[in-house]
């Protein structure tokens, strides 16, 4: 066994929040990016983003991850505000845009439909290249995808019910519907080079429907790289040297390291296991099978429209390894009226901001 195979494998995560006053209206962040390191502003007002340095064990994740994010609280409670862990802000209050050209270059590109990329709060977790595998690693996390149903924390766009993952029926299909490409889960890949060339052919569309759009050129590349002009679910990152799962709403903290010390687990996994594809996804002690794509996709429609209600879906998480019983999305906890008004919208909003200050303060009393 060489070092490398003997060490852990480095994990990190980005966790969005959407900011608000007392009184449960959405609202800037102001100071709460100075509360942590890995606080940073969104393209919108309201969202606020918290992340971590890649961390080896998951004792070192939580706690770093319930460090800043505990820090941010003490700093918002000074300041008579919360972070709020739902994937959407459930209400039909406006959104806006901070000023940014990537952001005016996307509208170009998306269109109208861009709004429904304003709606959305996610968490995404790096999981470290593991040298020769990043392929094997890429395939199986887009295999996994369907697990974004374990965190579904909103069902809600602009005060009505959409869907169990209501963030990924926005971003995914509503968004990006006309430019499928740029958001939607691509197909296994073969090696490296397949990989690049989609980026490539994808960043080739992006560039010349903004051009078309009427946006100049040079301001396309100055803004936009192959690499940062897609939004797929699974990318394989050259810059951080990780593989990017950005399947997963926003939720409690605890349900976001769960998860991804599942992933850092398969991930692990397979140093020492084969990788094929085959009729029923399954991991097993010596090899990790997964399902033709089309039933892939499958298991995302069930995890988007249904979530864990979908008996299929459930069964084949638990066939890959994940302890279903374990994850409380949050959606199915709030799909009993088809309606929110904008009073009923603040409520929420503040139940959950509460909530995840009770779950952190917990954890980490300090």
């Amino acid at each position: 066994m060489s070092a490398h195979e003997s060490e852990p494998v480095r994990r990190s995560i980005e966790v969005e929040y959407w900011v608000v006053d007392g009184e449960g209206r959405l609202t800037e962040p102001g100071s709460l990016v100075d509360a942590s390191p890995g606080v940073e502003r969104e393209f919108v007002e309201p969202l606020l983003e918290i992340k971590t340095t890649p961390c080896e064990t998951t004792a070192e994740l939580r706690r770093e991850l319930f460090e800043r994010v505990g820090r941010v609280l003490r700093r918002a409670d000074e300041l008579d505000r919360g972070l709020v862990p739902l994937a959407t802000p459930v209400g039909d209050a406006e959104i806006r845009d901070r000023p940014s050209d990537r952001t005016r270059i996307q509208t170009h590109v998306v269109g109208d439909d861009f709004e429904y990329v304003r709606h959305c709060a996610g968490t995404h977790v790096h999981v470290e290249q593991q040298p020769g595998l990043a392929i094997d690693q890429l395939n199986v996390l887009t295999a996994l995808d369907p697990a974004l149903a374990l965190t579904n924390s909103s069902p809600y766009f602009r005060g009505r019910r959409l869907a169990a993952g209501a963030r990924s029926e926005l971003y995914r299909r509503m968004a990006y519907d006309d430019v499928p490409r740029q958001g939607r889960l691509w197909p296994y890949t073969d090696d490296v080079d397949e990989w690049r060339d989609r980026l490539e052919r994808s960043y080739e569309e992006f560039r010349a429907a903004a051009v078309e759009a009427g946006v100049d050129r040079d301001d396309v590349e100055d803004n936009f790289g192959p690499e940062s002009a897609v939004w797929t679910p699974v990318q394989l990152r050259s810059e951080f040297s990780t593989v990017e799962w950005r399947s997963p709403d926003t939720t409690l903290p605890s349900q976001v390291v769960r998860l991804a010390d599942h992933l850092a687990t398969v991930v692990e996994h397979l140093r020492d296991a084969d990788v094929r594809i085959g009729e029923r996804g399954r991991l097993t002690e010596d090899e990790v099978v997964v399902p033709p794509f089309d039933t892939v996709t499958e298991y995302v429609d069930a995890a988007i429209r249904d979530g864990l209600d979908s008996r299929a879906l459930r069964d084949y998480l638990d066939r890959m390894g994940f302890d279903v019983d374990a994850y409380d999305p949050v959606t199915h906890d709030l799909d009993s009226v088809d309606r929110l008004d904008a009073e009923a919208a603040r409520r929420l909003r503040l139940e959950h901001a509460e909530r995840l200050e009770r779950r952190v303060r917990r954890a980490n009393p300090a």
